[in-house]
């Protein structure tokens, strides 16, 4: 077989798996009996074992890495099919969003902890400031819509130089501990601001695109869906965005120099690499991503509160890129589909969310820390 139609005829395996999972999902997330989601979900985990330990997972991931553009692309198709199968169900379409906006975030933190190794335990709050940011502009000025998402994003970044100083300052446990600190002060924080709205919180402007308003369902012919189609479509595009410059950031120089931040600092620092430069960019970025996600969130959601952004939820993020293998930034988009739809639709473990996700890390750093979907070694040079 020629190497071109082999070329041609490998990205199947990767085809047939992206179409596989949006038929799972479609039939997880229409499930509505207990006991139909608990077969689904021991289903898919039987399946999981029996293709990895058949080496089938393996061909799926090569096809996959040799073909990253058309894979994308094919997601992103899945994406917008599944929701387009529950076009007019609010509660469905809502949390396709919300695990939408959950990737978005934390890709910000896997810039910040997998790329240079920063730890934050204050995601939550940099979302939350997104989220502000955007209640109060929607609701006190004229500023376009856009530029509101994008403004959350950007003082979510420039709040993150607060927390910089003494992270910079610090090493290790040390500068998490900070951003523990930074998560409940802001916490506080907004409960006892009144102009904040305190603990009741604010109410959040709907998304207004060039005359477009997204609170309104969605009519065009005799087709009328669900108005949440639209907040995902404008989220698919942010997160499409947020891939790309990730993804560039990661395979050119910049992500060389943060990979070599992360595993050891010293020798970095004795062939001239600067530490602080590398962790304010990856700093700022992550949580210009967090906030920007989280302006969005806010509007989608219309309303917003201090119980949103605690530390358990910066928590719940950081186990998300934790679970998904630090670095990878597919292992956070299956990681967030895990974390977020599971609980939502397995009611069983909603109250036990808290002890599921921290046995679920446990689990991840004694018997597969490198995550579910583990990130390659860098490689520059293809071997004939």
């Amino acid at each position: 077989m020629s190497e071109s139609i082999r070329k041609r005829t490998s990205f199947f395996p990767a085809l047939l798996a992206v179409l596989a999972g949006a038929v799972y999902m479609v039939f997880f997330l229409a499930g509505e009996s207990q006991m139909v989601i608990f077969g689904l979900l021991l289903g898919a985990g039987l399946v999981v074992t029996a293709f990895k330990y058949l080496r089938v997972l393996d061909v799926v991931g090569e096809s996959a890495k040799d073909h990253q553009r058309a894979f994308s692309i094919a997601v992103i198709a899945g994406v917008m099919a599944v929701s387009l199968y529950f076009y007019d169900d609010p509660f469905v379409l809502f949390l396709v969003g919300t695990v939408l906006v959950y990737v978005l975030t934390c890709l910000g933190l896997n810039i910040q902890f997998g790329f240079v190794g920063v730890l934050n335990f204050a995601g939550a709050s940099f979302f939350g400031v997104g989220c502000y940011t955007a209640a109060i502009l929607t609701k006190n000025t004229g500023v376009p819509h856009l530029a509101v998402i994008f403004l959350g994003g950007l003082m979510a970044a420039l709040l993150g130089f607060v927390v910089l100083i003494p992270v910079l300052k610090t090493r290790g446990h040390y500068a998490a501990l900070v951003t523990i600190a930074f998560a409940l002060l802001f916490k506080t924080f907004l409960e006892v601001n009144d102009t904040l709205g305190g603990p009741q919180g604010l109410k959040c402007g709907a998304l207004n695109l060039f005359g477009w308003d997204f609170n309104r369902d969605i009519v065009i012919g005799s087709f009328e869906g669900c108005f949440y189609l639209g907040y995902i479509a404008v989220i698919l595009l942010l997160l499409i965005f947020g891939f790309i410059l990730a993804r560039r950031m990661e395979d050119s120089w910049v992500g060389l120099n943060m990979d070599a931040v992360r595993l050891d600092e010293t020798v970095s620092a004795c062939f001239g690499q600067s530490i602080p430069r590398w962790k304010i960019t990856a700093f700022t970025i992550g949580n210009f991503y967090c906030g920007v996600a989280g302006a969005f969130y806010a509007m989608m959601l219309g309303y917003i509160a201090p119980t949103n952004f605690t530390f358990g939820d910066s928590l719940i993020l950081l186990s998300i890129v934790i679970l998904g293998g630090l670095g990878s930034m597919w292992g956070t988009v299956v990681a967030t589909v895990i974390v977020i739809l599971i609980p939502e639709k397995f009611q069983v473990l909603q109250e036990y969310r808290f002890l599921l996700f921290s046995a679920l890390v446990i689990a991840i750093l004694l018997f597969r820390p490198q995550g579910l979907l583990p990130r390659p070694l860098r490689s520059y040079i293809t071997l004939k």
